[in-house]
Order: C-alpha cells, then structure tokens, then sequence
C-alpha cells in the first residue's frame, strides 16, 4: 500500500495487528518527518505516536534514530504486543 502524505510518498512496509489507519496517520502527520526514512506509529490506549528512523546514509542520520534499531524501539518503548506499523519513504519533497 501506497499512501502520500504532504507530497512524500510512503510504502507500507509491515502493519503488526492491523495497526495502519491512514486518517490517523493524516491528521497526526507533520512537515517534522519529511526529513526521515521511515515512519513507525504505535498505538496505545488509542492514541497513536509516531516517531521517525533513517539509514545511515541519511545525511540527517544519528545513533538515537537507526532504523537498525526499530525492534529494539518497539520492544523497549512502546506498550507489549501493541498495534504498530513501518512506513518507508519513496521519494524526495
């Protein structure tokens, strides 16, 4: 699945426990995340957070947001077994 957010588009790379709802993603989307490689979204209580990763070569790449370490992301910060998603950047604004 294809979705484009602000003139970027994002593949649907994986959607644990159908986690992906694009309303939500749109209304909590902002210009912030243009500068990432991957999107990841976590729901929780409802609420849905998102947080940005980049490939190292990234020239905004850093430590804190490897996407080598999404699982380790989602296993350390986001509530047990919650619905999340990965978005993957298609192209440059």
């Amino acid at each position: 699945m294809i979705i484009e957010l602000e003139n970027n588009k994002y593949k649907l790379i994986k959607d644990y426990r159908n986690g992906f709802d694009e309303d939500m993603v749109k209304e909590k989307y902002t210009s912030y995340f243009e500068s990432y490689d991957y999107i990841v979204g976590d729901i929780a209580y409802s609420k849905l957070r998102l947080k940005g990763f980049n490939k190292k070569s990234n020239k905004n790449y850093n430590k804190i947001n490897d996407y080598n370490n999404v699982d380790k992301y989602i296993k350390d910060n986001c509530a047990y077994d919650c619905k999340y998603f990965i978005l993957e950047k298609l192209n440059e604004k």
